[in-house]
């Protein structure tokens, strides 16, 4: 299509009137759309990776922040494109593989990252740009460990039970910058009795594990930062929590700050992880905080990059979660007025000695944090939910999913059903594509319907970076 319009626009061009206009074009300065021109190579490429993160969760952001004619600074953007994310075994992929994907431009199977179909290790984008001699990091608000920003530094089987490799992986690999939860992967417990910490602060990092912490480091090239044990905070839960962690933009505006040292540029992958979580619980209102974190990540880093012109942004999703929309009846005042999270909540929940929720604590919970009375007979089907539900993931979770999608039901939110949450291997997953968005020297080519495997191609190619996906290649001698 694209062909038959430039040999259209090409045989115009040389009919005499348009000839002539271009000529005269020309003469006067003009520039022409046809008019050849030197390609900006960019010198740095940030990704930034909203988790989860489908149409229907950056509509609930926008209205909920916005209201119904407001617009996300991801949606101003110069291009946009859709994306399929389908894995190698599953038209619904998990974030091990649609992470993979994006970061070594091969398909692969759920649960794997970093490896093709048939487990071999296999270099990533971020590999390319630190062979290139470019500073690359890692950023994400799960764990550092996890399958997003694992896909970029590591490669492991199953990513289940690969956490301690990755961290592993991550210091022999040299990542410049690595910020974000985790922090118990790299500790003696599951590093075979040595302080993986240690290590990186030996190897010259600078080590924060606090938001004051990391504003405080200046003077430094590398630099690990881990927040939390596990997951990192959701955003709203961090005043109740008394949070002393880093927001997504603060990190990465140290991490920017960081790499962008190296002559020669930087490779950053920033990954706003929470969005997907809140998905998985039917959270609406977490589902807008955390989006909206993203999305003030998005308007930061296009700030710094202003006037630059020598770096392209790409924001995308990996994968879309639980057919998230934003339905007509959705009682957008009733969820705004939560302030806290489902699994915040879960946690208020007091039990038995036989370890089954007392009704009580379900009647309390629900008025307390979500501002509905639940009848008693709802506070039975409540606990007979959660007696009767078995995800097949997750199953830590399965209390405040069902206060999730408990309050979804209320407020008349639009969300895929729990029992097709609790059925899915991915826990709740879709096939559905996501948008992409790019501003930027290269980001032109971010156009059209394409696949998750196409972005690392994009990119690299764009920044004159060599890369041939499949391809494993031995790191670079320092």
């Amino acid at each position: 299509m694209k062909k038959t319009f430039r040999k259209s626009y090409i045989s115009k061009l040389f009919q005499p009137y348009h000839f002539g206009l271009l000529l005269f074009s020309c003469l006067i300065g003009i520039t022409h759309p046809i008019q050849a021109a030197t390609k900006k190579i960019p010198k740095n490429v940030i990704l930034l990776i909203g988790d989860g993160m489908g149409l229907g969760a950056m509509e609930i952001a926008r209205q909920f922040e916005y209201g119904k004619t407001g617009v996300l600074h991801m949606e101003k953007l110069d291009h946009v494109a859709l994306m399929r994310t389908y894995s190698a075994n599953n038209h619904v992929t998990d974030s091990a593989a649609g992470g993979s994907a994006i970061a070594t431009g091969v398909k692969t199977n759920n649960e794997s990252i970093g490896v093709d179909v048939n487990g071999n290790e296999v270099d990533s984008v971020l590999d390319a740009f630190e062979n290139h001699g470019k500073k690359v990091g890692i950023i994400s608000t799960n764990m550092v460990v996890d399958a997003t920003p694992a896909a970029f530094g590591a490669s492991v089987p199953n990513r289940w039970t690969g956490g301690a490799d990755i961290a592993r992986q991550l210091f022999d690999n040299q990542i410049d910058v690595i910020l974000g939860g985790g922090a118990s992967y790299f500790g003696e417990d599951k590093q075979n009795g040595e302080d993986l910490v240690k290590k990186f602060k030996k190897a010259g990092y600078g080590i924060a594990t606090t938001k004051d912490e990391l504003s405080s480091i200046h003077k430094t090239d590398k630099l690990l930062g881990l927040f939390h044990p596990t997951y990192m905070n959701f955003k709203l839960d961090k005043e109740v929590m008394h949070s002393q962690e880093p927001s997504l933009p603060e990190m990465t505006a140290k991490a920017i700050s960081v790499l962008s040292q190296g002559d020669k540029g930087f490779f950053l992958m920033s990954e706003g992880a929470r969005i997907d979580s809140m998905e998985h619980a039917a959270d609406f209102t977490g589902i807008w905080r955390e989006t909206i974190e993203f999305d003030q990540t998005v308007k930061e880093v296009v700030h710094w990059a202003k006037n630059r012109n020598d770096t392209l942004i790409v924001v995308l999703a990996d994968h879309e979660t639980m057919g998230i929309s934003a339905s007509e009846t959705m009682n957008i005042a009733a969820l705004k007025k939560i302030r806290a999270s489902t699994e915040f909540m879960s946690k208020q929940l007091t039990f038995d000695r036989n370890h089954e929720i007392k009704p009580e604590s379900v009647s309390s919970v629900f008025k307390n944090y979500a501002h509905i009375s639940l009848t008693d007979k709802e506070v039975r089907q409540f606990i007979n939910n959660v007696r009767k539900n078995r995800t097949l993931v997750y199953p830590q979770h399965r209390i405040d999913w069902e206060i999730g999608s408990t309050i979804a039901r209320h407020y008349k939110a639009g969300v895929a059903d729990r029992s097709i949450r609790a059925a899915s291997s991915t826990g709740g997953h879709t096939a559905n594509m996501i948008p992409v968005f790019a501003a930027g020297p290269g980001s032109e080519d971010i156009d059209g319907v394409i696949e998750n495997t196409d972005i690392s191609k994009i990119i690299t190619k764009a920044a004159g970076v060599p890369f041939t996906p499949g391809e494993h290649k031995a790191k670079s001698e320092e």
